[in-house]
């Protein structure tokens, strides 16, 4: 009897496993496809920051006393961006819309911290090239 239930449930399951379509993001077609690409966003802006934190470590390891407080000012922030965006998530609450909600909101204080690294730990006063490209501090909704 087992085995003819694991048989009907994989006939069962396989075309529906098919069916899924590739994520776009251009054209959602869902709240899930919509958080999903969040999601996705949410990790591109959190890679960037992790290179341009790693790139500001590296360019002034020379003063152990400025990497401590970058990264110190990393935690901090850490805390602060989650305490804010949970803020976003309990005023949406109700409503389907609160994951993408908080979802965006961490992708833009990721945004602004990435460009925070970049202009006060990866540039100079003069004209010299920064170390990395100048991020962009916003995201498209």
């Amino acid at each position: 009897m087992k085995k003819y239930l694991l048989i009907i449930f994989v006939c069962v399951s396989l075309p529906a496993l098919a069916a899924k379509k590739a994520l776009d993001c251009d054209n959602p077609r869902n709240t899930l496809d919509i958080n999903d690409c969040a999601a996705l966003t949410l990790t591109s802006a959190q890679e960037e920051l992790s290179k341009y934190l790693t790139a500001s470590v590296e360019h002034n390891k020379d003063d152990p006393a400025l990497v401590k407080a970058i990264e110190q000012a990393q935690k901090d922030w850490q805390v602060y961006m989650k305490a804010q965006c949970n803020a976003v998530y309990t005023q949406w609450r109700d409503g389907t819309i609160r994951n993408v909600m908080a979802l965006d909101c961490k992708t833009q204080l990721t945004k602004e911290r990435t460009h925070d690294v970049w202009m006060h730990f990866l540039t100079y006063m003069d004209s010299t090239p920064p170390v990395l490209p100048e991020p962009s501090k916003y995201f498209k909704m």
